[in-house]
């Protein structure tokens, strides 16, 4: 056990990012105001599930938003996402309207899927996020033949298949691998390290705790980033997104973050110690990069409260956007069961007569 604790403090493995100082001020603020949205928005998300206004399971990106807003910041509109099961940061940082996002949590018919899929099912065409996965890796096996049929037609999109560390233990993270080495597909696997595979930390789950060594296994390139650093995580994410797109050249990132909050909204996470809570919070990654903004005078304080204001803002606004948003028909409940007619299936709704 001492050797696998040694090896979860290792720092990432990516060369240091140009100083914050040299990045394009409005991107800089962009990345302030899209970490301070998805915070609020999250925020409100779980607010609204206390509230029975939302349901199902919800899974929140509190305490991942600079991983999110880094790596969705390295692609293309016209490059593919899928994720898994806590994506609401990623579909908004996609390009996704947030009411819409919103919406969806609410079961409401202006949302991303008219409410259907709800919030582990976030799904857009023309955004280009194919889900939205919640069965763990389930994502895995359509991110790479998306990635065949990319390079099968010879276009040059890339696809980012985002995914928790405890995906990493399951047969389709290997397969999936394996296969986009032997064909040399133009795809990154992007590993979310939180330490927590629901409440079992990675150094009991996984022999190799240093989840970007895996790729080593398939000649893959892999390394680790600091997930709390957003700028780090961008460029981290740009440099192999632009590698799989010119070479055709898969990836394997992990960026390493804390979450701020348990599994999902009702798990109330008594499995962690004061100390990993108190890690977590001195971890924060909106704290850390207005902290860093401000001791670089690239925004006075006022500045930098204008810009996070805005984000909540939006978050509110997309939360009146949800709940005015009108409920699905009931005449509509089997509606999409299945993509073409069939004949003789049942329409009978709850309580009313089996004969």
């Amino acid at each position: 056990m001492a050797t696998r604790t040694a090896r979860r403090r290792n720092e990432p493995t990516t060369a240091d990012h140009a100083p914050i100082t040299s990045e394009d001020p409005d991107t800089l603020r962009q990345h302030l105001r899209q970490m301070a949205l998805i915070r609020r928005f999250e925020e409100r998300a779980a607010q609204g599930y206390t509230q029975a206004r939302i349901g199902g399971y919800c899974h929140l990106n509190l305490g991942e938003e600079a991983t999110v807003v880094g790596a969705m910041a390295a692609l293309r509109p016209t490059d593919y996402l899928f994720t898994n099961y806590r994506e609401h940061g990623y579909a908004i940082a996609k390009g996704i309207d947030p009411g819409r996002v919103m919406a969806e949590l609410y079961g409401r018919t202006t949302g991303t899927s008219k409410g259907w899929g709800g919030s582990m099912h976030m799904f857009d065409t023309e955004a280009r996020l194919l889900g939205g996965y919640g069965i763990v890796g389930g994502q895995l096996p359509l991110a790479t033949g998306a990635a065949l049929a990319v390079a099968y037609r010879g276009d040059d999109e890339v696809v980012l298949c985002q995914m928790g560390d405890g995906t990493t233990n399951i047969g389709a993270f290997h397969e999936s691998l394996n296969l986009a080495v032997l064909w040399n597909l133009p795809i990154v696997f992007l590993v979310v390290n939180n330490d927590l595979g629901m409440g079992t930390t990675v150094d009991r789950s996984s022999a190799e705790p240093e989840l970007f060594k895996r790729a080593s296994a398939y000649r893959m390139h892999g390394e680790r980033v600091d997930g709390v650093d957003v700028l780090a995580v961008h460029e981290a994410t740009a440099r192999l997104v632009e590698r799989a797109r010119t070479e055709g050249r898969p990836a394997l990132l992990e960026a390493v973050s804390k979450r701020l909050k348990g599994h999902s909204v009702v798990d109330p996470a008594r499995y962690r110690s004061a100390d990993d809570v108190a890690a977590a919070r001195d971890a924060d990654p909106l704290v850390r990069f207005r902290a860093a903004l401000a001791a670089a005078r690239v925004f006075d304080e006022a500045e930098l409260d204008t810009v996070v204001a805005e984000g909540r803002a939006a978050a509110d606004d997309a939360v009146a956007f949800a709940a005015t948003s009108p409920h699905p028909d009931v005449s509509t409940l089997f509606d999409h069961t299945y993509a073409t007619p069939v004949a003789g299936v049942a329409r009978r709704l709850p309580a009313d007569p089996v004969f």
